[in-house]
């Protein structure tokens, strides 16, 4: 609708609502209707880009499903050897066996990369199995304590999940600075440790949020923790680039996955509790509001960028928070 319009449609709402005013009812000029509205179509899940990463090893961590399964399978299919890390061991070995069984090259590692030990092992395993580690996604992480693989159980889990500061306990966190921050960090010594010896260059990304740009309702552990993920980056981005090794993140906002499926039940649990509710201030991106059916991001589209952040085409991007929220840091 034009200013003009939409400034006499005021003005005849004003005249025929007006109380004792004298004015005789003015019949309503309705708006026009909206033209040209257009969902925004999403990356298509079995896009991919043919031998972008051919020869190349990379390392995803949280492989066991959501983003992290994603960016392992459409690695693979673009020709990297891929080895995947999860401590939910049976989904990960799933998404690497469906990786071979569709003649890609994988292997997977169990364990949890808050511990060195872990970390230690995949990157000696990607060696052992392919020679070298090229690119990392540092994608494992945590919304509150209560371990991934479990199901919900609010009432028997509530120490362990997201609270204001006031009611949060040591445990929730602990146990989530531990995936969240530690384990990036310890992922990230590991791989900039083979890096830097093979002297070859490289590239990480790791998996932040929007959480980690911006403050978000209840979850402290949560956000402290992804702010350490953007610090992380950065300083890796300044002490690595002298080796030819870029350092980026990713920071979503609503993404189509378990984890983000699980904290919405949370929340739903949270909220028959007395208190403000200062999380339904802002709910959805700038995308996500305007799309018919309210989507949230795909994880085929965070893969994207992830990849792209990978790839030789995005030489010149280090030291990099990208927003790829829908808008959601924009407005």
């Amino acid at each position: 609708m034009e200013r003009r319009d939409l400034l006499k449609y005021s003005a005849f709402m004003t005249l025929a609502t007006a109380a004792g005013s004298g004015f005789a009812q003015v019949p309503l000029k309705q708006p026009p209707p909206v033209l040209g509205v257009k969902d925004v179509d999403a990356v298509p899940e079995n896009y991919f880009v043919p031998d972008r990463f051919k020869g190349k090893t990379i390392i995803v961590t949280g492989c066991a499903r959501g983003m992290g399964a994603a960016a392992a399978i459409r690695a693979a299919r673009e020709g990297a050897n891929v080895v995947g890390v999860d401590w939910i061991e049976d989904l990960g070995a799933a998404t690497i066996k469906a990786i071979t069984d569709a003649g890609g090259k994988a292997i997977f590692v169990a364990g949890d990369v808050g511990k060195t030990e872990t970390c230690e092992r995949m990157v000696a395993a990607a060696v052992q199995q392919f020679g070298r580690v090229d690119y990392a996604i540092n994608n494992a992480g945590v919304m509150d304590g209560v371990y991934s693989g479990d199901p919900i159980n609010y009432q028997k889990q509530k120490s362990l999940i997201f609270a204001p500061v006031h009611l949060a306990s040591d445990e929730y966190w602990d146990r989530v600075f531990h995936s969240n921050a530690a384990g990036v960090f310890r992922s990230m010594r590991s791989e900039l440790k083979q890096m830097v010896a093979q002297g070859g260059g490289g590239a990480i990304v790791n998996v932040g949020s929007i959480a980690g740009l911006t403050g978000l309702s209840g979850n402290p552990a949560y956000v402290a923790s992804k702010h350490a993920v953007t610090g992380l980056t950065r300083n890796a981005a300044i002490d690595y680039a002298p080796y030819g090794i870029r350092v980026n993140s990713v920071n979503m906002a609503a993404t189509d996955t378990p984890m983000v499926a699980r904290a919405g039940a949370l929340v739903k649990e949270a909220s028959k509790e007395a208190g403000p509710k200062m999380g339904m201030i802002k709910t959805q991106s700038i995308l996500a509001y305007a799309d018919s059916q309210k989507r949230p991001a795909t994880v085929w589209e965070q893969v994207s960028v992830m990849l792209f952040l990978l790839s030789p085409e995005a030489s010149n991007l280090t030291g990099a928070t990208y927003a790829t929220d829908g808008g959601w840091t924009t407005y």
